[in-house]
Formats: structure tokens, C-alpha cells, sequence
């Protein structure tokens, strides 16, 4: 299984990546897998993640901690004094930082939409939009690039793949999980929670993602949902909605389901035991590497991509590069 996490700077994205390690952070002199946000990085408006962090965990679960997006940290680093990129987003193409900053976000989560069985968005608070316009981008962009299991090492295999798997190649996408974060006790009544499930299934309804449809309880379509009823009842073997408190200094806060560690601790249980959609074909390690290698190079050199580049540049909202 291959998970991946993405979302904005500061809400607990490697925190959770950590859980899924199976980090525990009570051992002395144990380093966490993933760097997390330290009150002196928070201070220095830092951020943790730079590009893809890659870890296996002892259950062999490939983990991506993905860098921040929309974090203006990520933007001041990747800025020349004239306002250019000093990254080359699009095969060297002289992008502004901003237009560059905007698609290197879409380009993560294109790749990792790509690589993964599972993509974790984090959020802070109920609602995202951002986040969620974000992954219906992603889903807009992701044509022609295929399930790594179909990429192998060698060029007759990869023809051969070609040509068994010319149409089902680029029809992969990962499943979605939503992580909210940061919650207060009054965000985890049935009501926001049923709220918050139909509101992503409508925003999400005409995507390529599979969201609620086919883990809808039988409360799901109801506008009330009686007051004896709690959020766990809600929920199903397929959950794909995810709700975190927010974390008090001592772990000491608990709420009605138990304190932040242990409600980390049972959605490390839920998404380790999910049913996600799985490549085409078995591969090892070793070829979903070199594969996932292959796919960021083929994401960088999106056609589809590039061409939403120029309309966000036609559109005004980016400056053009001299």
C-alpha cells in the first residue's frame, strides 16, 4: 500500500504520516520519521517538508509526506528579487514564483494522485475549499498519466504493457481521505459531520475520485439525523472522512471519543485496514520506485498541464516571465 498526504503548511500532515509509521513518540531519543512543526519553525514561519519525504514502514506501507501547499514559506524560498521562479516547474520554462508556486502544488498532487492508492487531503477546520478546489484540478489535469504497476524497466515489457493496457493505463487515480484537524468539542456533532459528508459528496459528485457514494450509510441522504445518533454510526468499514481535535500541550483535553492520541491512534487502525483501489498489476518496491520516478518526470512534462499554465497566464491572474 502506497499512502500520501497533502494540504497546507501547519496542520498536522507529518504528525500524521508518523502515526502511520507506527512512530512512537514516547521512546527516548527516538527521531520521528517525518520532521515536525517545532514552535521555533512555527515561529520563523518555516516549513518542514521539502518536495516528497519517502519512508516504509515495518508493515511495508510506502509513506510520501509531501511538502506544504499554499504556504507562503514554500514561495519565498523558490523567489528571485524580480519575482521569478528559481525552480524550474515546466522543463525550464521562465515562470513567475507565484504562477510556478500554484502549479507545483497541482503537480504534487497530480503525482502523488498518480503513484498512490490512498491520498490523505488535511485540513484545518470543517471546510476546505481551497483544498477541495485543489484535488478537482488534479482530477481536471491527471490525463495520460498511467498506474505505475504498468511502467516496468524493460523496453519490451514496457511496450508490451503499452499495448495490454493502452486505455485502463490512464483511467487510475487514488482513493481520497479528508483529515480535518484542529477541531473544537462542538465540530464532532452528527449533524456537522453529515453536513460535511454531503457537502465534499456534491463538490465531488462529477470527479474521477470516489467519494461517499459507495460508503453512505442509510442516514447519508437524510436532512435530519436523530439526536441519539453518534458520529462513529455514522461511519463504515470505508470511512473516508476523518475528524482530529485540536491538540492541547499535555494530551490531556479528552473528548467524547478519547484524547487527540488516542483518536490519531484509531484513525492510524482505519486507513491501515481500508479497502483502497490498488494498481493494475503487483509490483515490488524496487519498480514502484523506479516507476514513480518515471511518472514525475512525465507530470513535470504534462502537455495537459502546460496548456493550463498559458490560460492561467492568459487569464491575468499571473504575471508573464520576460
Amino acid at each position: 500500500m502506497v499512502i500520501g498526504v497533502i494540504g497546507p503548511p501547519g496542520v498536522g500532515k507529518s504528525t500524521i504520516m508518523n502515526e502511520l509509521y507506527g512512530y512512537d513518540a514516547s521512546s527516548p531519543g527516538m527521531l520521528p520519521p517525518f520532521p515536525t512543526q517545532t514552535e521555533e519553525t512555527r515561529l520563523m514561519g518555516k516549513h518542514c517538508t521539502t518536495g516528497i519525504d519517502i519512508r516504509i514502514s515495518n508493515e511495508r506501507v510506502i509513506l510520501l509526506d509531501a511538502q506544504p501547499v499554499y504556504s507562503p514559506s514554500v514561495l519565498i524560498d523558490m523567489m528571485r528579487p524580480d519575482g521569478s521562479s528559481t525552480i524550474p516547474v515546466l522543463n525550464g520554462e521562465p515562470l513567475s514564483a507565484d504562477l510556478a508556486h500554484e502549479l507545483m502544488g497541482i503537480q504534487i498532487g497530480v503525482f502523488l494522485a498518480s503513484v498512490c492508492n490512498i491520498v490523505l487531503v488535511v485540513s484545518e477546520g470543517m471546510n476546505d475549499l481551497s483544498m477541495w478546489e485543489l484535488m478537482l484540478t488534479v482530477d481536471l489535469l491527471k490525463h495520460g498519466i498511467p498506474d505505475p504497476s504498468v511502467l516496468t524497466s524493460s523496453a519490451s515489457q514496457d511496450k508490451e504493457n503499452k499495448n495490454e493496457d493502452q486505455t485502463g493505463c490512464e483511467d487510475y487515480i487514488s482513493d481520497l481521505c479528508f483529515v480535518h484537524t484542529r477541531l473544537q468539542g462542538q465540530d464532532f456533532s452528527p449533524s456537522k459531520f453529515m453536513l460535511l459528508r454531503r457537502t465534499l459528496e456534491k463538490h465531488f459528485n462529477s470527479s474521477t475520485f470516489r467519494v461517499g457514494s459507495s460508503n453512505a450509510t442509510g442516514h447519508a441522504s437524510d436532512s435530519l439525523v436523530p439526536s441519539s445518533t453518534k458520529v462513529e454510526d455514522l461511519t463504515s468499514s470505508r470511512q473516508d472522512i476523518f475528524l482530529l481535535p485540536l491538540r492541547g500541550h499535555d494530551d490531556s483535553t479528552k473528548f467524547e471519543y478519547g484524547t487527540y492520541s488516542c483518536m490519531l491512534g484509531m484513525i492510524r487502525d482505519q486507513i491501515l485496514s481500508w479497502p483502497a483501489r490498488s494498481f493494475s498489476k503487483n509490483l515490488s518496491e524496487r519498480d514502484w520506485l523506479r516507476s514513480s520516478a518515471r511518472i514525475w518526470d512525465m507530470v513535470k512534462k504534462s502537455p495537459v498541464i502546460s496548456e493550463y499554465c498559458k490560460a492561467l497566464q492568459s487569464s491575468g491572474w499571473f504575471r508573464k516571465q520576460p
